[in-house]
């Protein structure tokens, strides 16, 4: 859940893009093209002679290129950025994203090919050629095909300094695509001929076809691209909606596991009972499972009078265990904030008390927690005693900059999210670890941050950037989009969360094997975001 008021605290990118390198697209020129079925066989009368064409058949068998019309493939015809991007994307398998928010200036929303362009450009395999620019249209070359291919199977570009021995034309190869070449040679993806790479010659239809259908020749590879998806556990919390509103943002997700607001600590030490019978039956009939919030609505005052009694913490872990038993849940989140300092040993005990009870019922525990940044706000969590305890720790990577901070900023930038996510895991295992992701962000007064700045959500957030007069721009350092625009004749400023900077965070918690990922909180999202999220989590699970 979102936390209240908290202190804050890099990461070097995980990403190394290296400068010139480009990408590729996907379907058929004109239009879009026509995309064949498949398991269709194709029947382009212009691949019967070409060296290339039992690879278009197989790709076009399986839905991953198409032709420029119903009977012509054009194998001859240089490939353009936007094709081989779209190719790239079937062919991993991913799904197209329609970002709410456009990385580049010269792709328009409405383009065939945008959501694959969108989708390479999310996970850092592509990317265009100058502040907001992909140039969809333009042919790629063989070097620049070289770093697409080596990005998609995720492997490390590796120069052995003999290139010279290899092809005559070694001189002629851009430096920074070197390593790109020796690997796609020593992967037996591109060899070139007659001795020569020719690193600039642009990359044809049927050139990209046999490159792609060499992937899908690779049993090792080619079984990785039909694993079913694996997301762990997918968690979020319901907040300022109604049951049917929450189930069908729920139906429109990954969300695996669900946090309702039902439970929450009162002055006389009962818990307050706010169960739907509606959800449990959904989540039920659905196979999700229930974790209901037990929450202190962040009262430091009332959460004292619990946790200093042993007492009084027996009642209430009476109390919730007997709703679990009751309404067969599945689990329980405990979400208290603004806890004193002085109740660490409380809490703690509190927390040992209640999964002990759960545990008998086949129950499970997940606690929320700020990241751990020595600061009075989360002193009181015991990290590393709560998370042998518990059996999820849930980290709310998100507040970097708070509600009321002088100074604004991102709520969640990449490398504060990282630094946040590793301090939990030197003290957490990462099979209990979920990282909490915002859904939001802070619309910023940049002269009275504390008093003239609010919390939006990501439709919002789009609606601002889309405003005449607003200036949007990428911040490689943050991983996010910088918003800019004048209200009432004063600077604002937004730190914007949406596809691409989610994708970037999933990616990099990905590669840390935790249990799963939360969501804080279910409605502010567009849209888009979830395919941009199960991309993320599909591209990073493949170990080709």
């Amino acid at each position: 859940m979102k936390k209240i008021n908290m202190k804050q605290a890099y990461r070097p990118l995980w990403k190394a893009i290296l400068i010139g390198a480009i990408m590729l697209g996907s379907v058929a020129g004109n239009g879009g093209g026509i995309v064949h079925a498949a398991g269709n066989q194709s029947d382009f009368q212009d691949t019967r002679t070409s060296y290339a064409r039992e690879a278009i058949d197989r790709l076009v068998n399986q839905g991953i290129v198409a032709g420029t019309t119903e009977h012509s493939f054009e194998p001859k015809k240089a490939v353009t950025r936007a094709e081989f991007a779209s190719f790239a994307v079937r062919l991993l398998a991913l799904k197209p994203v329609k970002n709410s928010m456009n990385p580049y200036a010269d792709v328009s929303a409405k383009a065939w090919y945008y959501g694959n362009v969108a989708t390479m450009t999310n996970l850092s395999i592509l990317e265009g050629k100058g502040q907001r620019l992909f140039q969809p249209n333009a042919s790629i070359t063989r070097e620049e095909a070289a770093a697409l291919l080596v990005r998609m199977l995720k492997q490390r570009p590796v120069e052995m300094n003999n290139l010279a021995d290899t092809y005559s034309d070694a001189a002629e190869i851009s430096t920074w695509a070197r390593p790109y070449v020796q690997t796609v040679y020593r992967l037996g993806l591109m060899r070139g001929s007659d001795g020569l790479f020719r690193p600039g010659e642009q990359v044809t239809r049927e050139e990209a076809a046999v490159m792609l259908d060499a992937i899908l020749q690779n049993q090792t590879w080619a079984a990785q691209l039909k694993r079913k998806d694996q997301h762990g556990i997918q968690l979020g919390w319901q907040y300022n909606s109604s049951t049917a509103e929450f189930i069908k943002q729920v139906q429109q997700s990954p969300v695996n596991t669900l946090v309702p607001r039902w439970f929450f600590l009162n002055g006389d030490m009962s818990v307050s009972n706010h169960v739907d019978s509606t959800l449990i039956s959904w989540a039920s009939s659905t196979d999700r499972k229930l974790w209901p919030l037990l929450g202190n609505r962040s009262n430091k005052e009332l959460t004292h009078q619990m946790l200093s009694s042993s007492a009084n913490r027996e009642a209430v872990v009476k109390q919730v265990t007997s709703f679990v038993r009751t309404y067969k849940l599945g689990g329980i989140n405990v979400d208290f904030e603004n806890v004193d300092p002085s109740d660490r040993e409380g809490f703690t005990a509190f927390v040992t008390s209640l999964t002990n009870a759960l545990h008998k019922l086949g129950a499970v525990v997940s606690v929320d927690v700020s990241p751990d940044l020595g600061t009075d706000w989360t002193a009181a969590f015991d990290y590393v005693k709560l998370g042998e305890l518990s059996d999820y720790m849930v980290l709310m990577s998100y507040e970097e900059h708070w509600s009321g901070d002088p100074k604004p900023g991102s709520v969640a930038s990449l490398p504060w999210v990282e630094r946040a996510l590793v301090t939990m895991l030197n003290e957490v295992a990462n099979g209990k670890t979920i990282l909490a992701l915002p859904l939001y962000t802070r619309d910023w007064s940049m002269t009275s941050p504390e008093t003239a700045s609010w919390d939006i959500t990501l439709g919002e957030q789009g609606t601002r950037a889309a405003a005449t007069g607003s200036r949007t721009q990428w911040d490689t350092s943050l991983s996010q989009y910088r918003i800019n625009y004048t209200a009432a004749h004063a600077a604002r400023e937004i730190w914007a969360e949406e596809s691409r900077s989610l994708s970037a965070k999933v990616l990099m918690s990905s590669e840390q094997n935790i249990a799963g990922l939360a969501y804080w909180y279910m409605g502010g999202e567009t849209a888009d975001v979830w395919n941009a999220i199960t991309n993320a989590m599909r591209f990073e699970s493949y170990t080709f």
